[in-house]
């Protein structure tokens, strides 16, 4: 990784204040101090420069008996419009945040999965971002960014989708596509890194800053932060837990391996098993993934038992998996996440509890917690648009094309580099 300039550096400590007054709300410039760790004259020039560009507004003047008054600082929601692009093999789900990314409207298209053309799924993202705004009536002024994320293995700095394994794609320059189509910035990152800020922001972080973000859909994987760190890995690629190896020589992945994690716990996995518990069963006749799942959850809610044995032994594979992240990384939360989990953690997590004992060594197992995100909405959407406020504050007094950025750092939180003398 490219060593540290003082301009990442900037950047790092730009985004530590950001990410305190979400974390705080209204505070003042004695507060963020001693959240953040950095100096008061950095958080002093960070606020007059957040102040100046109308990011941040005084929210309240406080007087005090003695001594002068202070000032309570927020962040100003009006002061511009994001978009977080949620794209995955079956769906594109967009919505549009106010800069203190509240949700103001969302548009949510359906994908073929049949179709994996990249002019079928720009038009698809093109589509579901234009409704979205169009419901707020959103000036295009006011629009900072739009940040997408997309399916596969994912290069930020180039803004290029490397390799979608189900779409068969091969370093589409995505991030270009989408800019000439919607005239905006973009921003394009892996949707194991999104939901893994925005659980670091508004779910589990908020208590702990080591932790595994369990995406569970057509694909699965693990957002990763390790004390307050983002895992990106050498090329952005972190996080494939999917295709780590739950069975040797089992099933055929799509990857081209064999016995991935993804095809035992990806919806085509579940499909599998249900096969094979009951080959004729009903919810195999679905012909789309969402279907599948749905008529699952029925069939758990309606105690069907050839789906209550796919819950069980999907829950065992589940645990296995998990222990071995667990084992691994020694992380202290699991939360999960995804459209399966939506639709039947409430019967896998339990399951899940009482299996994995069994998989865990025991000085990892004490105050482990498994749960489902608690994030609101659509967690990947929330965090490709608090990447996407990232970029626009990094921007802040640097000239140049809106896009001009990219980011060059694995750090979320700060780097310990500006830290006061008594610092955290």
């Amino acid at each position: 990784m490219p060593r540290q300039t003082s301009h990442d550096l900037r950047n790092e400590s730009r985004f530590e204040v950001l990410h305190a007054l979400f974390t705080l709300g209204p505070s003042t410039r004695q507060e963020l101090t001693r959240h953040t760790g950095l100096s008061p004259a950095t958080v002093a020039t960070l606020v007059n420069e957040f102040l100046a560009a109308g990011v941040l507004r005084i929210a309240t003047v406080e007087r005090r008996t003695v001594g002068r008054p202070y000032e309570r600082l927020s962040i100003d929601p009006d002061r511009g419009r994001i978009v977080g692009v949620d794209v995955a093999e079956t769906y594109v789900d967009a919505t549009v945040f106010d800069l203190n990314l509240g949700p103001l409207a969302n548009s949510t298209i359906t994908l073929d999965e049949h179709k994996n053309d990249p002019a079928y799924v720009v038009d698809g993202i093109v589509t579901a971002t234009e409704s979205a705004l169009a419901a707020v009536d959103a000036d295009p002024a006011e629009l900072i960014g739009v940040g997408v994320s997309m399916p596969g293995q994912v290069q930020p700095d180039s803004g290029v989708s490397v390799f979608a394994p189900n779409w068969q794609w091969h370093d589409v320059r995505i991030e270009e596509l989408l800019e000439n189509r919607l005239g905006i910035s973009v921003y394009v990152d892996n949707p194991l890194k999104a939901i893994t800020l925005a659980e670091m922001w508004f779910g589990v972080g908020r208590v702990t800053d080591t932790m595994a973000v369990v995406n569970l859909g057509t694909g699965v994987g693990a957002g990763l932060a390790i004390e307050g760190t983002l895992i990106r890995g050498a090329t952005n690629n972190a996080g494939e837990w999917g295709h780590t190896l739950l069975q040797l020589d089992g099933r055929e992945c799509r990857c081209g391996r064999r016995g991935c994690v993804e095809a035992y716990l990806g919806v085509h996995g579940l499909e599998m098993t249900l096969a094979e518990i009951d080959p004729d069963h009903p919810a195999l006749q679905q012909l789309l993934q969402p279907g599948f799942i749905e008529a699952v959850a029925e069939g758990l809610a309606a105690g069907d038992q050839a789906v209550a044995e796919l819950a069980d032994r999907t829950a065992h594979y589940l645990a296995a998996a998990l222990g071995d992240l667990v084992n691994l990384l020694n992380v202290s939360y699991l939360t999960l996440t995804g459209w399966t989990t939506a639709a039947i953690g409430q019967w896998l997590i339990p399951a899940v509890h009482r299996e994995l004992p069994g998989h865990v060594l025991p000085g990892s197992l004490p105050g482990l917690v498994v749960e489902a995100s608690a994030v609101p909405g659509n967690p990947v959407a929330l965090g490709m648009a608090a990447f996407t406020l990232e970029q626009y504050l990094g921007k802040l007094g640097v000239p140049g094309p809106a896009s001009a950025l990219r980011p060059r750092r694995n750090k979320v939180s700060g780097s310990g580099q500006d830290r006061a003398s008594t610092g955290r």
